[in-house]
């Protein structure tokens, strides 16, 4: 009889939990969930984030660049603007985790806030 493989997953190494953690910390950041919350409805100008966002435009380029740095979105530049749009949208559903663990906490609490993004 042979023995099926095992479906136990291996522990991750150093540099793959390194790699992790680098991506939930392009989540750490209020401005980036804000700047990817309006990129969930859809393709935005540097300026419309600008205006969204409500945060200096030096302030929302600096986050982008941290997004963008870890792969979480894409760019084009069309004449002088350049565009950001979410590269990958599995972030979402991580995102609606975290939001339904603290809604979770809230409606113990009793408290009626409720978290999206």
């Amino acid at each position: 009889m042979a023995r099926r493989p095992s479906s136990v997953k291996q522990k991750l190494g150093r540099d793959a939990l390194e790699r992790v953690a680098e991506q939930f910390r392009a989540f750490s950041e209020a401005t980036r969930l804000a700047i990817l919350q309006e990129l969930k409805e859809g393709r935005r100008s540097v300026n419309e984030l600008v205006e969204a966002v409500g945060s200096s435009q030096a302030n929302v380029s600096k986050q982008l660049r941290t997004l963008y740095d870890a792969r979480l979105v894409s760019k084009t530049k069309e004449g002088t603007q350049v565009f950001y749009e979410v590269s990958d949208p599995v972030i979402f559903p991580l995102c609606d985790l975290v939001c339904g663990k603290l809604n979770r906490e809230r409606s113990e609490a009793r408290t009626a806030v409720v978290y999206e993004i």
